[in-house]
């Protein structure tokens, strides 16, 4: 059985968005893997939806850096570079630890309250080894440390970026070590967070970008 065979059919209300969405996270999850020519008939099959849709949506993941267009010859999945990484990855950890600082400086009770919520839910994720949906809440969490941020200006620098390194961000808790280490961070997140230290929390986030670029470049050098 390959892991396509696992895939369900698309509903049809927001094709186009859920269509975009399900194939970035077959990307990210390593369900289409780098390098490979997305199977465009069978994907097809498989989500029930027509060759136009599945065209469109490939074509945004294509803008978003994921995929590579092919004249006559169809889509393929963009491997991840080192080279590539090491330009993004340092400047999503200065976004991120300015929005540390900005969010400790704004954030409200209510939005802790949310951010300890969908942690808990993360957690509850990493205990039951469920990898996707961990990484779900995880995205979450950054956005929202993002949002409480209340800068625009940086929210759509930085989402910019996110879109080009989150398969590297998923391949980064690969090993279980990594995967433990990264949860430790989170904790130390949602504490900076709770006690409003914008200093102690930009020095985390930083921090903790760089622990998943050298887990992603280990990752890269033991693929080749």
């Amino acid at each position: 059985m390959s892991a396509l065979d696992q895939v369900g059919s698309i509903s049809r209300p927001s094709l186009h968005q859920e269509l975009t969405d399900r194939l970035r996270s077959m990307i990210v999850e390593g369900v289409l893997t780098a390098g490979e020519k997305v199977p465009e008939r069978e994907l097809c099959e498989k989500l029930g939806v027509s060759r136009t849709p599945m065209r469109e949506a490939l074509k945004v993941l294509a803008s978003d850096g994921l995929l590579t267009l092919e004249p006559n010859r169809g889509a393929r999945v963009r491997a991840i570079t080192v080279e590539e990484l090491e330009e993004v990855f340092p400047l999503m950890g200065a976004f991120e630890a300015l929005a540390g600082e900005l969010a400790c400086a704004h954030i409200s009770a209510a939005q802790v309250k949310e951010l300890k919520r969908v942690h808990e839910q993360m957690l509850a994720r990493f205990r039951a080894s469920d990898m996707p949906g961990y990484f779900k809440h995880n995205q979450r969490i950054h956005e929202l440390i993002m949002q409480a941020a209340g800068n625009n200006t940086l929210i759509t620098m930085y989402s910019s970026l996110a879109v080009r390194v989150r398969q590297a961000r998923y391949l980064a808790n690969m090993s279980a070590e990594r995967w433990q280490q990264a949860v430790d961070e989170h904790e130390q997140i949602i504490q900076a967070l709770e006690d409003r230290d914008g200093e102690r929390l930009a020095a985390i986030l930083k921090k903790h970008l760089e622990n998943k670029f050298a887990a992603v470049r280990q990752w890269i050098e033991d693929q080749a």
